[in-house]
């Protein structure tokens, strides 16, 4: 049958099983919205506050429902305002499909109004672009996309239309839409071989886990393999919820705010197993002396990431989920108690600590994880927050963290958050957020009362930027450049005027009973916390040294 353009677009939507739509319209992308119009009881579209927040919206979307996010922008400023999103999506390696629609392809190349080359401007963070200006084509590059999208690593897709192609007509046949199965065509038995007989010779291993375990739904098969290989496990920010925070094994994060029994663990073992992480530099800190003493296999999906930064004597390629199924069947149970004895010994040692006579972060967050009974999906924007996020709330499931790591995006949580909610109605959603990222997509706000998205929002409110003004006092000494926030900005008077709910809490005997009500009540909700500015993220390792160098406050009063 002959459809245009626009009924193309949705029909293609429907095809892949998209039912929800984030984004915000605009003339060149009329037609399609019109036609969406026409759909609205199949396909849901939130309109967000900015285009930016309709990005991050897909983006927790996909997140926490392991589908393919979907954002939609006009031409010029419409589609360049997702470029930050896209980017975050892409460094997370998150499956996201960005529409976009142009000028008419008689208006390409001729400075048009509202005309930008956003296939070039987002080339280097996207998978694949494309942009479509023959009709007949549009159907199958849509299709494309959303394959690309969660093939292999996935990642975020653009397809930008021409608005004459959205008019125009074209014959459409309906498409059966083939499963995307996981990648095993590089997962070779001898890899496999030699990694069994490296973990059978180890007498001190250690299991470190990235965004691929997470991504490939490999938690059951990863805590099988734990429990054959016997030893600790450590993560990194993405890898959150794919081992169980809470088991004996488990020792924390690694890297430059990780713990330091993590940290001083992957230094002293002789076998680090990688599994779906990318040795990022927040990771190993200097990378020339990474777990030096340690034979490295790691486990990835991608075969860019091998050796990309640190050199391993190992390396299975393919999806994380079957390599562990098929390392599970070929390894014996081995028995490291002596090994795990130390390393429970260093967490004896080397607990995480905070002080207890005023209202702090991480006893915001700890009392969250409490009421909430660590059931809850938590968002996070960038920063101190973020840390004490993932230091102080227990993940005992995959994709219940959701946090921009790649990029360190600012003002991601927000928007995030709402396509999280969207995504999985029956779940807690809770972003925790500095008032520094808050800031700057606090119009999401609007955007959660506007449909009765009831996520929670805790501002944790030094009125500095946290993270940059830590730096500035253990680097530059105490130069604060440009990190006040002081000012008359009332961020719960700010929440009541968009329609949520708004609190202030500036005692640690006022956080249980807002946090309980916040829950309760189920509506937007803003918790504004009045914390010190100068509270800091311990442990630290102090950037570009190893991180065997992590020290505490209570190490640095010692120097």
């Amino acid at each position: 049958m002959k459809l245009t353009g626009s009924q193309i677009v949705i029909e293609c939507l429907k095809e892949q099983g998209v039912d929800t739509i984030f984004g915000y319209p605009g003339g060149a992308i009329l037609n399609i919205y019109d036609e969406l119009y026409k759909h609205s009881d199949e396909i849901r579209h939130i309109l967000t506050s900015h285009e930016q927040g309709a990005s991050h919206a897909a983006d927790g979307y996909a997140r926490v429902t392991g589908k393919v996010g979907v954002c939609m922008a006009t031409s010029g400023p419409g589609a360049t305002n997702l470029v930050t999103g896209i980017a975050t999506a892409y460094m997370d390696s998150i499956p996201l499909v960005a529409i976009t629609a142009n000028v008419s392809v008689d208006y390409l190349g001729k400075d048009s109004f509202q005309e930008i080359d956003i296939a070039g401007v987002t080339m280097p963070i996207t998978k694949h672009n494309f942009i479509v200006k023959d009709v007949t084509k549009l159907a199958n590059t849509l299709r494309r996309a959303f394959k690309i999208a969660k093939t292999g690593r996935p990642g975020p897709v653009l397809v930008d239309i021409t608005k004459d192609v959205t008019a125009k007509e074209a014959e459409y046949v309906k498409a059966d839409i083939e499963p995307v199965n996981p990648s095993v065509d590089k997962i070779r038995d001898e890899d496999l071989e030699e990694a069994v007989k490296m973990i059978s010779k180890s007498k001190k291993p250690f299991i470190f886990v990235g965004g691929g375990a997470v991504i490939s739904d490999a938690a059951t098969e990863l805590r099988e393999f734990v429990d054959k290989v016997d030893s600790p496990v450590a993560d990194t920010l993405m890898g959150k919820g794919a081992f169980d925070g809470r088991d004996s094994r488990y020792t924390g994060m690694v890297g430059m705010h990780g713990t330091k029994t993590s940290n001083l663990g992957i230094t002293e073992c002789d076998l680090l197993i990688t599994i779906g992480a990318r040795f990022s530099d927040r990771v190993t800190g200097n990378a020339s002396k990474f777990a030096r003493k340690a034979k490295i296999l790691q486990i990835d999906v991608d075969p860019a990431d091998i050796n990309k930064n640190v050199q391993t004597h190992h390396s299975i390629i393919g999806d994380v989920k079957e390599v562990l199924v098929r390392l599970n069947k070929m390894l014996d149970k081995q028995e490291h108690s002596d090994w795990l004895n130390h390393i429970k010994e260093l967490m004896q040692k080397h607990p995480l600590n905070y002080r207890k006579d005023i209202l702090t972060g991480p006893y915001i967050i700890e009392k969250l994880y409490e009421v909430t009974e660590g059931k809850a999906i938590i968002s996070t924007e960038v920063g101190q927050h973020q840390m004490w996020a993932v230091q102080y709330y227990k993940y005992k499931e995959p994709r219940t963290l959701i946090t921009s790591g790649g990029l360190g995006t600012m003002g991601y949580g927000l928007g995030a958050s709402l396509g999280a909610k969207v995504g999985r109605p029956d779940d807690i959603v809770v972003n925790i957020a500095g008032d520094g990222c808050f800031r700057m997509n606090m119009n999401e706000i609007a955007t959660a009362t506007r449909y009765n998205i009831p996520i929670i929002q805790i501002i944790l409110n030094n009125s500095v930027l946290g993270m940059v003004r830590q730096w500035q006092t253990l680097f530059y000494d105490k130069r604060y450049s440009n990190t006040t926030l002081k000012d008359k900005v009332d961020f719960v008077k700010l929440a009541e005027a968009m329609g949520a709910k708004a609190f202030r809490i500036s005692k640690p005997e006022e956080v249980e009973g807002v946090l309980r009500e916040a829950v309760a009540c189920n509506q937007p909700v803003i918790i504004d916390c009045l914390i010190d500015c100068d509270e800091k993220v311990w442990p630290m390792v102090a950037p570009g040294a190893p991180i065997q160098e992590v020290f505490s406050e209570e190490d640095l009063k010692e120097k």
